[in-house]
């Protein structure tokens, strides 16, 4: 969940690629991206709805089923600081065609064994862990490979695109379709995102150019825990990024504790069905659109750090409408507005890392940032998962399902005091 206007570069920074790399930058490399994208983020839509809609086919355990969850993020936990490595070393849009690649080769077998009704949870499990650790990949490498294509001047509306794009296609289109798919066929939505990641490598093949890290002439290779030291020191002696990335570390596991048991909630304490489900769940896009839209022209208005303590106040209020409501319309109405919160929120931050940082340390600084934000979601699904089962017993399963939106909602208020205490307006450039 939790990722403005351009901020100036940094003093040490080397020449954007933009400025004088490859063809494609200037002729279409956006339009290429983009396309790559939208058909990327479609099938992840689809995909995203389908996996724990099978699980559930199999088990009603809410640990179960918040493990699901766990095999999907844990590859941000192990894999984010080498993957940082990686991007900075390899041609990234290479990384990115190979990873879609093997997206798609695995989303493939896995609708073939669910055909054949041969899938069963661990092979969910493994699915979920190989299609992980492609993401870690393809995700970092899209973020720091987004300014040699667009040039830093054009990054906070390249961001609004993409994000508002990802957001008509995985929520407004690819939930929904997925929830269509499921009751057709349980093995229908992984062919279509096969096909979808399979496109995506396709439209990358097509972005001209070398799209290696900028900087000085390479050197002997040095070990991969010093380059990704070198990383971890760059983030943390900077002001700036550093309160935001422990900020986005406890707003994400406020958020995957309740994504965790997000489809038992959904079926059990709302009463919705497949396609219901899928609805409900692209709710947030509903506000995330207008988020991404609107980003550059609320964060001239009201300035970044506002722009950010306004997604605390709406996850706060989401939260806690989610802890004692049980109308669809009513959660779902929360969480859209939240969404408009969290997409300015990504627009934000991801724009701040893409300027700020040297073009050389991107990938790795951007994998630390990460890390610590998408590296809390399978700890926070495991809490989660223990925190239902535990207050089940005890209480009843009405209220284990709704433990975590209060877990929540006391960790975005932690949130909301750090960052009072540690961001504002002079801390935050631009």
């Amino acid at each position: 969940m939790s990722e403005s206007t351009s901020a100036p570069a940094a003093a040490d920074e080397p020449p954007s690629a933009a400025g004088e790399g490859p063809p494609g930058a200037a002729r279409g490399g956006f339009a290429r991206l983009w396309g790559a994208s939208t058909a990327s983020n479609l099938g992840d839509g689809v995909t995203m709805v389908a996996f724990p809609w099978l699980a559930t086919t199999l088990t009603d355990d809410a640990f179960l089923i918040a493990a699901m969850g766990v095999a999907l993020r844990l590859p941000w936990l192990l894999f984010s600081l080498p993957a940082g490595v990686l991007a900075d070393r390899l041609d990234r849009r290479r990384v990115m065609v190979t990873m879609n690649a093997a997206r798609a080769l695995v989303i493939c077998l896995l609708g073939l064994l669910v055909a054949a009704d041969a899938h069963s949870l661990p092979v969910l499990y493994l699915c979920a862990l190989a299609l992980g650790f492609a993401e870690v990949l393809v995700d970092n490498t899209a973020q720091v490979i987004l300014p040699a294509v667009v040039g830093k001047d054009g990054l906070a509306l390249a961001n609004g695109r993409l994000m508002s794009t990802q957001i008509v296609t995985d929520d407004f289109v690819g939930r929904p379709l997925g929830g269509v798919l499921l009751g057709v066929s349980l093995a229908l939505p992984f062919a279509f995102g096969a096909g979808a990641a399979a496109i995506a490598a396709v439209l990358l093949l097509t972005l001209r150019g070398t799209y290696r890290a900028a900087g000085p002439a390479p050197g002997p290779r040095r070990p991969v825990r010093a380059e990704i030291a070198e990383g971890v020191r760059w983030l943390w002696a900077h002001p700036p990024l550093r309160p935001l990335a422990v900020a986005l570390a406890l707003l994400n596991t406020a958020g995957a504790a309740v994504l965790a048991i997000q489809v038992l909630y959904a079926r059990e304490i709302l009463g919705l069905g497949s396609l219901g489900f899928a609805v409900f769940t692209a709710a947030s896009g509903v506000g995330g659109l207008l988020g991404g839209l609107l980003a550059h022209r609320v964060t001239r208005r009201i300035g970044r750090v506002r722009s950010l303590m306004l997604l605390l106040v709406l996850e706060l209020g989401a939260y806690a409408v989610g802890a004692v409501s049980s109308s669809a319309l009513l959660v779902g109405a929360v969480v859209a507005v939240a969404g408009f919160g969290a997409v300015l929120w990504n627009v934000v931050t991801v724009s701040l890392r893409q300027a700020l940082v040297p073009d050389a340390l991107l990938g790795r600084v951007n994998s630390v940032y990460r890390l610590l934000g998408w590296g809390c979601l399978p700890v926070g699904m495991v809490v989660s998962g223990a925190l239902v089962t535990l207050v089940e017993h005890g209480v009843g399963r009405e209220a284990g399902l709704r433990t975590p939106f209060v877990l929540a909602a006391v960790l975005t208020c932690g949130t909301f005091w750090y960052l009072r205490r540690h961001l504002t307006a002079r801390t935050l450039p631009g």
